[in-house]
């Protein structure tokens, strides 16, 4: 009897313990003061502005795959070319038709004329999608690379803002063109991707189009962290 009310005391004292020991760790923490706020400091700025957008089609690596993909395009371009003429030619002939032709016939070269034009039509529309799908997949690919370049090249050189002005929504309406780094970041680029300008080609233009096509979204570069 003695030892169970040993035991039973032992047990007891360790709970009591155990309780003690449970509620001392549980007891929250002081609280701490929270940092002071760091207060943002003036410093002297100093703008910088980019055509990035030209910037990339005109560093060596851009011109030659602009040159590149207008070579892939050059086949397309005839066909269409070749196309066209014809077209031109069957309107051309049914101009200078004699009057005594028939209604039937007339008829005839009109459908005739309408096919060929049709065809004609979305032969360039075709063209013209791929080829603005591999101009914008090449420029995306040059354009994440001379971003790294021109970041660099703002951060050394102590500019505090960059603005790309590619767009022609810029809201820079006038600048000192000394703020434009534009040649100075392409001339960096092409010295250390270390790709020699492309010689120049014969007169050639991409598939069915007047003008470089804009990519449909742009990389911008982001302003240097300080």
């Amino acid at each position: 009897m003695n030892r169970t009310l040993v035991l039973i005391s032992a047990l007891g004292a360790g709970l009591m313990t155990t309780a003690g020991v449970s509620q001392t760790a549980a007891a929250p923490a002081p609280a701490t003061a929270a940092p002071a706020a760091v207060e943002p400091q003036a410093i002297p700025a100093k703008i910088a502005l980019v055509a990035f957008e030209q910037a990339v089609f005109a560093t060596n690596e851009g011109q030659r795959a602009v040159q590149q993909i207008q070579d892939k395009y050059k086949p397309k371009k005839d066909q269409i070319d070749t196309l066209s003429k014809e077209v031109d030619s069957l309107k051309a002939q049914l101009q200078s038709a004699p009057a005594t032709l028939s209604d039937e016939e007339r008829a005839t070269r009109l459908r005739n004329i309408d096919t060929k034009e049709k065809e004609l039509n979305r032969n360039a529309e075709d063209a013209q999608t791929a080829y603005n799908a591999d101009l914008q997949e090449a420029y995306g690919k040059v354009a994440a690379k001379v971003s790294v370049t021109l970041k660099d090249y703002v951060s050394k050189n102590g500019y505090t803002l960059l603005l790309d002005v590619s767009g022609q929504q810029s809201n820079v309406m006038w600048a000192n063109q000394s703020t434009d780094v534009t040649q100075a970041v392409v001339t960096a680029y092409n010295t250390t991707s270390g790709v020699a300008a492309p010689a120049p080609s014969g007169p050639s233009s991409p598939a069915p189009t007047t003008a470089r096509p804009r990519p449909t979204t742009t990389p911008k570069p982001a302003a240097p962290k300080q």
